[in-house]
């Protein structure tokens, strides 16, 4: 699996990742730093996406195959790494596979979050 930075040309699969809008997603890659991790076949497999202020990296999203959570997860540690920064990421209650990705990576939980679209979330934190 291969990590890169997203293109507007990626805003379709993105989408598609997501269910939300093509133009959110172009949106995405111009006001977010956004990685994609991608296949063998270059398909891109899922997404983080991520901002930082404040002293802190903020993922903002991350979406795909299970699989692709913990390499997609290194991207925003390892930005806040090189720059003494903590990271927060909220996540769906619901949302297992990306907790196991978060605890994996050294995120502690945080408490609850707040809800998005009426669903709770868990807030993790990751310290420098």
């Amino acid at each position: 699996m291969d990590v890169r930075d997203a293109v507007e040309a990626d805003a379709d699969r993105l989408a598609s990742l997501t269910d939300a809008p093509q133009d959110v997603m172009r949106n995405l890659v111009h006001d977010r730093t956004v990685r994609v991790a991608e296949g063998e076949d270059e398909t891109i497999l899922g997404f983080v996406s991520f901002d930082a202020r404040a002293h802190t990296v903020h993922v903002t999203q991350i979406e795909g195959d299970p699989d692709t959570h913990d390499r997609l997860l290194d991207e925003p540690v390892s930005f806040a790494e090189r720059e003494g920064m903590a990271v927060e990421l909220l996540v769906p209650e619901d949302e297992t596979a990306v907790q196991d990705a978060a605890r994996a990576a050294g995120f502690e939980e945080a408490g609850s979050g707040p809800r998005f679209g009426g669903s709770p979330t868990l807030k993790y934190r990751l310290e420098p």
